[in-house]
């Protein structure tokens, strides 16, 4: 038996690797608590996601099970033990604005539920692939130090700035600057999971997500962008744009494509490697921008406002450099833009039950 584990399997990116996987033939095992009804409210909650998993797929059994736990972690390794062929870690506190309010409880999740994870795998499953979700946060508010030039809708880069063409790559710094709260613990969880693969060997690699997004996002005011704001529009709720003028510019990578790149490294995985991954310069967006479509998409304007200041370690501008991926893993390319995301965002809107 081929099993994977699938953390935070109701939310976004673990719900499409659950989908995922379960086209490919694995057996699943979700592990998911509703913590993002915690974080965010009930709005947030993604319990109508796992309703939707345990309905629509026959090789998915469900664990309410808390990541910080660290005995029914081990406990739950302990029963699949060696039959677990793949662990897609993507449970996590993913907002900055929550982790300063809750800062242990922040890095308990991110940082220790992380390590607890590795340590299941390197007693029970040492021979599985360890997928992480990390994040862009990683590199602090480094990006705003570069020489961003103001245009009509957007902030944007250069062509003559070595990132410009491509946007950013791995070897940006993770030192010198502001993270967060929520960018120190996943830099932990982050610098982690890179360890157990080169100190132990493990089959680890590490994705550092820019704006992650897709119809199965139960996207909140603190956490979801694209569909945050999809979800403002269609139900005429007041948006709220903070900060750089509304043109700050994000890259947009659908769940999708972010599980197809899991798939490839799954097929041919490498020990403790790291990889920016995003929309890239196929798929991003300013806010400004994403307001023009969504208002395209329901066909009024949006009722929005702009608050002038700009969260803490938040970014100006940030594409990624998606190359290296490539180049490891050549026949992974995006299948969807920015206007595809928004559609389909859209249109799950309109027949998403609870």
């Amino acid at each position: 038996m081929s099993l994977a584990i699938v953390t935070g399997s109701a939310g976004l990116i673990g719900a499409e690797s659950c989908r995922y996987l379960d086209e490919q033939g694995l057996e699943i095992v979700g592990v998911d608590n509703d913590m993002r009804r915690t974080f965010f409210g009930d709005e947030a909650s993604t319990d109508w996601s796992r309703k939707q998993l345990e309905r629509n797929l026959h090789r998915y059994r469900h664990e309410s099970l808390d990541i910080r736990d660290e005995s029914g972690i081990d406990a739950l390794f302990a029963r699949y033990g060696r039959d677990i062929s793949l662990i897609v870690h993507t449970a996590a506190q993913p907002s900055h604005d929550w982790a300063a309010r809750e800062p242990k409880t922040d890095f308990t999740v991110n940082a220790n539920g992380t390590l607890n994870l590795l340590e299941a795998t390197r007693n029970y499953s040492p021979d599985a692939v360890f997928i992480f979700t990390s994040t862009n946060k990683v590199y602090g508010d480094t990006p705003n130090q570069l020489p961003l030039v103001e245009q009509e809708t957007r902030w944007e880069l250069p062509d003559s700035h070595p990132y410009g063409p491509h946007g950013i790559d791995e070897t940006m710094s993770l030192d010198s600057s502001m993270h967060s709260l929520f960018g120190v613990s996943k830099v932990a969880s982050d610098l982690m999971v890179q360890e157990y693969g080169r100190y132990f060997g493990l089959h680890t690699g590490t994705f550092r997500g820019g704006c992650l997004t897709g119809p199965g996002h139960s996207g909140a005011q603190l956490h979801g962008f694209l569909a945050y704001l999809v979800k403002c529009a269609v139900d005429d709720t007041p948006y709220t744009v903070i900060g750089y003028g509304g043109k700050q510019v994000r890259d947009n990578l659908h769940s999708r494509d972010l599980v197809r790149a899991f798939w490839h490294f799954f097929q041919s995985p490498r020990a403790g490697e790291v990889y920016n991954m995003g929309g890239a310069r196929h798929s991003n967006c300013s806010m400004r921008e994403a307001i023009t479509m969504a208002e395209q998409l329901t066909g009024r304007p949006m009722r929005w406002s702009y608050e002038e200041q700009n969260r803490a370690g938040d970014h100006i501008w940030w594409i990624s450099d998606v190359r290296k991926f490539q180049a490891h893993f050549p026949d992974w390319r995006h299948e969807y833009d920015v206007e595809a995301i928004l559609r389909e965002i859209y249109e799950e809107l309109q027949t998403r039950d609870s």
